[in-house]
């Protein structure tokens, strides 16, 4: 299942690079892709989107 979602707290590639490190570790077989200047988090994986939400979160960011 591909999950959309807006984080709308992601400012730079470090940001990107925190998030897709973090959701990588604990979804080991998700394809996650960030568009910087959307502010969208695509991840392809059978977690649940709470899941995906509270991983973001738990990096400091929010998502809507």
């Amino acid at each position: 299942m591909i999950l959309e979602l807006r984080v709308p707290s992601i400012v730079c590639e470090g940001c990107v690079e925190t998030i897709t490190k973090e959701l990588k570790k604990n979804l080991p077989e998700a394809k996650v892709e960030i568009n910087l200047e959307t502010k969208m988090v695509s991840v392809d994986t059978r977690a649940s989107e709470a899941e995906v939400k509270e991983i973001i979160i738990a990096t400091g960011h929010t998502v809507e």
